[in-house]
């Protein structure tokens, strides 16, 4: 196998445009530095909901194959090229009918679905793994999944003799979210959307105190909106701020933020490979 840079982040998602939408500057910022980003994708998202009228006769399998050629068109904005899909079906909203059908995400057994993802693990040896919380960061049933087989897989792969030094989940800290809807509240009228979205729907949103890490990817700012753009099924972006298919507006955060769960965070921690030995 060709020899990967020293430096190795493996991030673990639910459905294409999760991943722009939480790391897209991380990704892109880290890529520019020469690391190795992988990227697992444990969906196509075949049960999203489509924004733009003219396609949203894709459902199913047509669905999941069109957002597979956005996410490909995301990670060439954001510079990835190393993309996992584990191939399982999206399982809707939790509580549908849609979530007991043995082929979704849901039902997927854990170390079924955690061993595919230590097997990735184990090949490209991550030093850092960024996950969702064990919320899903809103509840939703493949983001509760991804972090369960995410966290699975991190010791599948120690018992396969590769060791993950950090583990990070997705968060935002509560002082700089309410800043930006305060933000957003003014310029509303002049974007193209029809009310702000409630703080209290937004994913990951904890007190300041549990950010142990932020990464600013000002610098890729651009990337991370262009990322976003192409995953037009889902996603409607209109300068710093976008809309999912409910049209309620949020800000597009530049800087990311994460709270390491495991591994040792240094104070003020701006570098998600800080501490980490990283000679391959």
């Amino acid at each position: 196998m060709t020899e990967l840079p020293a430096r190795r982040l493996l991030l673990v998602h639910a459905h294409p445009d999760d991943e722009s939408i939480n790391n897209g500057a991380t990704m892109a910022k880290y890529v520019a530095e020469g690391a190795h980003v992988t990227l697992v994708t444990c969906t196509l998202g075949e049960r999203g909901e489509v924004i733009p009228a003219e396609l949203r006769h894709l459902e199913g399998a047509a669905l999941g194959a069109y957002r597979r050629g956005e996410l490909d068109a995301a990670l060439t904005e954001l510079g990835v090229e190393d993309v996992r899909v584990l191939g399982y079906q999206d399982s809707g909203m939790m509580g549908l009918p849609d979530n007991d059908d043995p082929a979704v995400f849901w039902q997927a057994g854990l170390d079924e679905a955690a061993g595919a993802l230590a097997d990735v693990m184990v090949e490209v040896r991550p030093q850092v793994v960024v996950a969702y919380d064990d919320n899903g960061g809103y509840g939703h049933p493949d983001h509760i999944q991804a972090h369960r087989i995410a966290m699975r897989a991190v010791e599948l792969a120690e018992g396969r003799g590769h060791r993950v030094d950090k583990v990070y989940w997705n968060r935002m800290p509560r002082s700089v979210v309410e800043d930006a809807f305060a933000r957003l509240a003014e310029e509303l009228p002049g974007l193209p959307f029809g009310k702000s979205a409630d703080i209290a729907d937004l994913p990951g949103v904890v007190p300041d105190e549990r950010i142990t890490t932020a990464v600013d990817g000002t610098a890729y700012a651009a990337a991370k909106a262009a990322a976003m753009r192409a995953h037009a099924t889902q996603i409607t972006v209109a300068g710093e701020y976008f809309a999912l298919s409910n049209d309620l507006a949020q800000p597009l955060f530049t800087t990311e933020y994460y709270e390491l769960v495991r591994g040792s965070a240094e104070p003020g921690e701006s570098d998600l490979f800080a501490g980490v030995e990283v000679a391959s």
